[in-house]
C-alpha cells in the first residue's frame, strides 16, 4: 500500500484503488511510461504492469504501439464493475477525480 505524506501526518491507505489511481495517470497522458505510473502511483511497475493487463481484459483500455512507446485509449463508456458502482461509467469516474472531461 502506498504511503502519502501530507501536513505532518502519514496516511497509510487511500480512498482510490491502486486500478482507479492507474486509470488516471493514464487519462493525464496517453503516452506515459509504465515505469512512471509505477512512481505517482507509489507500486512496483510489475503490479502496474498486471493492473493495465488486466484492464485490457475487462475491456476498460486498449493499447496501441505508437513508435517505441504505447499509446492507451480509456473505453470511457464502461461501467464499474462493482454493484455498488455499477450505475456509474469509467469517464465519469475520471472526470470525477480528474475535475477535466474525459474524452
Amino acid at each position: 500500500m502506498a504511503r502519502t505524506t501530507g501536513q505532518g501526518s502519514e496516511y497509510t491507505w487511500t480512498l482510490l484503488s491502486n486500478y482507479a489511481q492507474v486509470l488516471v495517470c493514464l487519462a493525464n497522458d496517453s503516452h506515459i511510461r509504465l515505469r512512471d505510473v509505477s512512481a505517482q502511483v507509489g507500486i512496483t511497475e510489475r503490479a502496474v504492469q498486471r493492473i493495465v493487463t488486466e484492464l485490457e481484459q475487462a475491456n476498460i483500455l486498449s493499447r496501441e504501439r505508437d513508435g517505441r512507446r504505447n499509446r492507451y485509449h480509456i473505453h470511457t463508456d464502461q461501467r464499474l464493475r462493482h454493484p455498488l458502482e455499477s450505475h456509474c461509467t469509467v469517464g465519469s469516474l475520471l472526470e470525477a477525480v480528474t475535475r477535466r472531461p474525459v474524452p
